[in-house]
């Protein structure tokens, strides 16, 4: 059994609320009167339970009361019922991570954490994705494996109006363009302050293709760290634009026939302090376990779409020409593949070079995406895989002759995409019988949800949701 599924005892309660006990009077001390406890559902949905800071002992020692049932939430808020959870009936336990715990810089008197879910025996909910990232990166450091991942967030910056409103952009300005960033200069600003402020390492920040995209980049972190940082940065840039009067969304289609919103992972596996993906005798230096690593992600990207990619609009996003990574292959610097490995420049290959899965979106949970790579890559890696030939240009295009088949297209449809979820061994294992057939329920629920619904209709029903 992994370390993290050991269940809570007396003495783990009361070393929990003394910890607690001072990270409440620190944050009380910084003005925050409540903490935002926050989960993701399979549905991509952060949802939440505030509690004042000086319960906040009491939380980390016994959990503050969730229903199950959020499990089984579609994006929509109806609910789906699977073989082991649906319904009315229950109660899990929300223990906030104190080492997370953060004052909220542009939510002033509100502090933030992430929660692992337990039943009310002190078991760990089977159904928790956050705690399935924790046994996946836990698997990786049994053998000897440190993984290092962040995910970039993408976002579409909107003037606010009613719920049904189609995006209006707040400033013009051409992809990429300095007139986005001059338009929205005190918000951008607001934006990075607020970020340091938390302690969240900011890489870059720019405008993107679509009108009023943007996107932020921060530093590499364990895997589960990078699933937090990755739901503080979305939440802070919500709390951040919704003070400058805008709205965001962060769906892979804000708009069908459109670029859509990425939630590229990068990852790099390192054992000993070493970069697996650099010094090697693989391709471009890859050393044949970092290369058995990154061809097992290859091998399961089919599966992972329906994890990383598992939003009702997410098929409008994920198609050719568009750099969403639409094909099943790999390249360097290719960013039509979606497996991109990133060498980075001459001297600092060792520290920079990682892999880029570019065919995840804003409506993956972060927590399941990061786990089911690293389950991916963690088989790659047991099975001493290998990774094929490499597509250098646009795969998309007809192969060149004697260049062997084209690359396989990726899931176009969600039932595609299901279909290849429900037949992946190494995602089925990994994820344990519970979680495995409530996301399945989620996707199959989901798809019927919306069958037969128009692309315009899709995206404009799930805009607003992620």
């Amino acid at each position: 059994m992994d370390a993290v599924d050991e269940e809570l005892r007396p003495r783990d309660r009361a070393a929990r609320a003394e910890e607690a006990r001072q990270t409440a009077a620190r944050l009380h001390a910084e003005g925050a009167g409540g903490v935002l406890l926050t989960w993701v559902d399979n549905a991509g949905v952060t949802r939440v339970k505030g509690v004042p800071t000086l319960r906040l002992e009491h939380a980390a020692a016994w959990g503050v009361g969730a229903s199950p049932v959020f499990d089984v939430f579609l994006v929509d808020d109806s609910a789906t019922s699977g073989r082991f959870l649906g319904g009315p009936v229950g109660d899990l336990r929300l223990l906030p991570d104190l080492d997370r715990a953060v004052p909220l810089a542009a939510q002033p008197g509100w502090a933030w954490a992430p929660v692992d879910r337990y039943d009310q025996d002190g078991t760990p909910h089977p159904g928790c994705q956050r705690l399935f990232a924790r046994r996946m990166a836990e698997r990786a450091r049994a053998r000897g494996l440190e993984l290092r991942c962040a995910f970039e967030v993408e976002w579409v910056a909107a003037l606010a109006g009613a719920p049904d409103e189609d995006p209006v952009p707040p400033v013009p300005g051409a992809a990429y363009g300095m007139d986005r960033v001059i338009g929205l200069s005190d918000c951008l600003r607001d934006l990075l302050r607020a970020l340091d402020e938390q302690g969240v390492a900011v890489h870059q920040l720019h405008p993107e293709y679509a009108a009023g995209q943007y996107e932020l980049s921060v530093a590499a972190e364990d895997p589960v760290a990078a699933a937090d940082t990755c739901v503080l940065v979305r939440q802070t840039v919500r709390a951040v634009s919704a003070r400058h009067g805008l709205r965001v969304s962060f769906a892979p289609a804000v708009e069908a026939g459109r670029v859509g919103n990425g939630g590229h992972l990068h990852l790099s596996p390192w054992r000993g302090g070493v970069n697996l993906c650099h010094g090697g005798p693989g391709p471009y230096g890859l050393t044949a376990e970092g290369e058995a690593f990154l061809a097992g992600v290859l091998a399961e990207l089919p599966a992972l779409t329906a994890v990383g990619a598992p939003g009702p609009a997410s098929p409008l996003r994920l198609v050719p020409d568009r750099w969403a990574g639409a094909y099943r292959c790999w390249g360097r610097e290719n960013r039509e593949a979606a497996l991109r490995l990133v060498t980075g420049s001459a001297g600092e290959e060792a520290e920079a070079a990682n892999a880029e899965v570019k065919c995840f979106d804003g409506s993956a949970n972060p927590y399941l995406a990061v786990g089911a790579v690293v389950a991916a890559g963690l088989a790659g890696a047991d099975a001493g895989l290998t990774l094929p030939p490499e597509v250098r240009g646009d795969p998309a295009a007809p192969p060149e002759p004697g260049a062997g088949p084209a690359p396989e297209r990726l899931p176009q449809t969600a039932a595609e995409a299901l279909a290849r979820f429900e037949d992946s061994a190494v995602l089925r294992e990994a994820m344990g019988e519970v979680l495995h057939d409530t996301f399945r329920a989620v996707r199959q629920a989901e798809a019927r949800l919306f069958a037969g619904a128009a692309p315009e209709q899709v995206a404009a029903a799930t805009r607003w949701r992620y």
